[in-house]
């Protein structure tokens, strides 16, 4: 008996360092690297638009966060914690916006219900998902990664980490960094 419990507990414990493994390939764009221009669909207070990263960039700093799915505990803790910081980001000269492979319609309710009306949220599509690296598998997920990148266009932080505590502190602490 014994000796299936702990063949059992091994097998266990290979299934979750492959399950670890697979969440933690990601293998997010580093610091210092161009962060790649796009264009998508976004939603701010349940309103569609164009968003544009050159043209948000031209404004100054972009928190650009990826997060796997609209209105899951992580992903919606997460959005409540940016839009509570919205104030301090914009003090600091920033913008934000969290981007997800869900459909506009969701973002336009998600932006909304828990984004608050404070921050837009985007489709990332494929393309842009590929671009930065921060595909689960091939779920079609995102892996949940938060850039933040400087006016000239530059990665100047990168966090990725599937808990969602963290992201807001440290991707503001960067955009603090850069009025220094």
């Amino acid at each position: 008996m014994t000796t299936i419990r702990s063949a059992s507990l091994a097998a266990l414990a290979l299934i979750g360092m492959a399950a670890l493994s697979v969440t933690s390939a990601s293998a997010e764009l580093p610091k210092g690297t161009k962060a790649p221009a796009f264009a998508t669909t976004a939603a701010l207070a349940g309103k569609e638009f164009g968003f544009n990263l050159n043209t948000a960039l031209a404004k100054g700093p972009v928190v650009l966060y990826f997060y796997p799915k609209a209105f899951t505990s992580g992903c919606t803790l997460e959005a409540n914690a940016f839009a509570a910081a919205m104030p301090e980001f914009k003090a600091a000269g920033a913008s934000v916006i969290g981007m997800s492979n869900d459909d506009i319609t969701t973002l336009k309710r998600f932006s909304r219900e828990e984004c608050r009306d404070a921050f837009p949220v985007g489709v990332a599509n494929p393309k842009i998902i590929a671009a930065y690296d921060v595909a689960m598998g091939t779920s079609g997920l995102t892996t949940r990664t938060s850039y933040v990148i400087a006016r000239d266009g530059r990665i100047v932080a990168v966090h990725s980490n599937a808990d969602y505590r963290g992201h807001v502190e440290k991707t503001l602490a960067a955009v603090k960094a850069l009025k220094k």
